[in-house]
């Protein structure tokens, strides 16, 4: 974008577009920490602090956790002193109450004294039927959480994990036709809005987010500009 190496963005997407997999190559080349809302949350819940406390409440009831909590759990993290040289947000905003809320906080003296502005939002561009089939075919190792993929990223042996040699994978017990239907249709609801709003603002930068996944990341790497 302005041939410098990008350390402050989000990554956005539909549901199995990639963002976890890709955030993940991504802290490893650049060094740096990816996060979103929802491990934020649950990290929250175990610290027993006042509003970890209030967040576990809220989530047992089956509640929606409020925007202004999510916010601020994110703008915490991306504070604390190992963050200060950058950050990956992983499908985080999620809604575009929580993204102006977020740029808000952002245009705050501090947070621009520290230049901790988000530089791009990389938009992972999916079709449905593609993300279907992604995520209907996802197992994970039961023993050391490895990912894979019956299509796109099986073991090299199968039914054996290549990182930890464990036989026993399981599956997310929503990852089904059904559901992921019901993702999908939620996502161009709630998050697909917040797309022109940073498209206004000139953060956007769209990647096809089909094929391999060290396609992807080479993509996602040239425009980086690590």
């Amino acid at each position: 974008m302005t041939g410098q190496v990008l350390r402050r963005f989000i990554l956005m997407g539909p549901p199995g577009s990639g963002k976890g997999t890709q955030g993940a190559i991504l802290s490893e080349k650049l060094g740096i920490n990816t996060y979103s809302a929802g491990e934020l949350l649950r990290e929250a819940t175990k610290s027993g602090s006042k509003e970890g406390e209030k967040i576990k409440k809220i989530i047992d009831r089956g509640d929606m956790v409020p925007p202004k909590m999510i916010v601020n759990r994110i703008v915490e993290k991306i504070q604390e002193p190992e963050n200060l040289k950058g950050y990956i947000l992983d499908g985080f905003p999620r809604t575009l109450d929580q993204a102006k809320r977020f740029d808000k906080i952002l245009n705050k003296r501090y947070f621009k004294k520290n230049n901790l502005g988000v530089q791009a939002v990389l938009l992972l561009q999916v079709p449905d039927d593609y993300v279907i089939e992604r995520i209907i075919g996802r197992s994970q190792c039961a023993t050391c959480g490895a990912l894979y993929h019956e299509k796109f990223r099986p073991p090299k042996v199968f039914g054996i994990c290549d990182a930890c040699g464990g036989k026993e994978f399981t599956r997310r017990a929503d990852d089904t036709y059904a559901v992921v239907q019901a993702r999908l249709r939620n996502y161009r609801l709630v998050t697909a809005p917040i797309i022109p709003y940073y498209e206004e603002k000139g953060l956007i930068v769209c990647v096809d987010g089909t094929g391999p996944i060290d396609v992807v990341s080479e993509k996602i790497r040239k425009i980086v500009g690590y």
